[in-house]
């Protein structure tokens, strides 16, 4: 174990030395606040973390997103054709949003 991290300091070293670590984005400023992430599974936390600084979303979110809007518009609606299509629209929402959820979790076992 010492071996392995005198490894690692010398590749520190010699970034360092090179240069590789300087002007990184970042430097200078405070650590972010991650102590919301300090209870769950710090391999979820850093997958979520990675994905969101890349902008990109898990489909189980852009799903509840869209449920969550359709949602919202069923009460407004006064046309039964139209009340009928939202419904329509909610059930597969649903089912897509479930789907997503499981093979989410069946994934990370």
């Amino acid at each position: 174990m010492k071996s392995f991290r005198n490894l690692i300091e010398r590749q520190i070293q010699k970034a360092q030395a090179e240069g590789q670590l300087d002007n990184l984005p970042g430097a200078g400023k405070p650590l972010p606040d991650r102590s919301s992430e300090a209870g769950g599974d710090a391999a979820m936390n850093t997958a979520h973390r990675i994905m969101a600084q890349a902008g990109v979303l898990p489909e189980e979110f852009k799903i509840k997103k869209e449920l969550d809007a359709a949602r919202a518009e069923y009460p407004t609606l006064t046309d039964p054709e139209k009340r009928k299509a939202a419904m329509a629209r909610l059930a597969d929402l649903e089912m897509r949003y479930h789907m997503a959820q499981d093979a989410r979790r069946s994934f990370m076992r």
